[in-house]
């Protein structure tokens, strides 16, 4: 899951990096109204956590300029106006759900999953492929019934590769999938997940093998 989440006060936004992390989420974070609608611009996003309160205005205006563009990506506003009129004018410019600050890091996690289970964002909550499952809402894989374990990074690789299972995934949209605006990655380090990931699978019998492409992706695919 990739999250676009612009918030400007530095330890709020430090902290919510680090718990979307923790739970497998590749974060791009943007402190102004500007560099928000920049990225929005540039990378595919699953959802936008959005302050009100920024340094170049209220936050709610860009949700019009996205929606205006196409982009239907779920918002949930972050604030510390919480009184009923504000809430209405949030949802009124488009947000999906309101989140009055101060909050526990546990609600946060609970609204964006059930933003992502709406109709709109629907999908399986179990992939499978050959004795391999992944289990979308808890982020985890399992062979056979036995827990894989898995780094953050080679369970977003392996996400990638199982929606589109039996067919290349490009490397852009693998690095995409896998790394946030402004990490540091170095040249060899997609691959390195992949074959980390690739012999994990192996080792577990998992019924499936990734191939690669060199210069173009890889496929997962499974095993006779």
């Amino acid at each position: 899951m990739r999250v676009l989440l612009v918030e400007d006060e530095p330890e709020l936004a430090s902290a919510l990096r680090a718990v979307l992390a923790r739970h497998d989420m590749v974060v791009d974070h943007a402190v102004d109204l500007v560099e928000a609608d920049q990225i929005a611009s540039a990378c595919a996003h699953d959802v936008l956590v959005l302050d009100r309160q920024l340094p170049d205005g209220d936050g709610l205006t860009l949700i019009p300029k996205l929606r205006a563009r196409g982009n239907r990506v779920p918002v949930l506003v972050l604030t510390v106006r919480s009184e009923i009129a504000d809430r209405v004018a949030g949802l009124d410019h488009g947000a999906d759900d309101y989140l009055a600050k101060p909050f526990a890091f546990e609600e946060l996690l609970a609204r964006l999953r059930a933003l992502l289970r709406r109709p709109a964002n629907m999908q399986s909550e179990v992939v499978r492929a050959g004795r391999l499952s992944f289990d979308l809402a808890n982020r985890e894989a399992c062979v056979g019934g036995t827990v894989l374990e898995l780094t953050r990074r080679e369970t977003l690789v392996l996400e990638a590769l199982l929606r589109r299972v039996g067919r290349m995934v490009p490397r852009s949209m693998l690095m995409e999938a896998v790394f946030a605006l402004g990490d540091e990655v170095q040249p060899n380090a997609l691959d390195t997940q992949v074959s980390r990931l690739r012999r994990k699978l192996v080792d577990a019998q998992g019924g499936v093998l990734i191939n690669g492409v060199r210069g173009v992706g890889y496929l997962l695919r499974e095993t006779p």
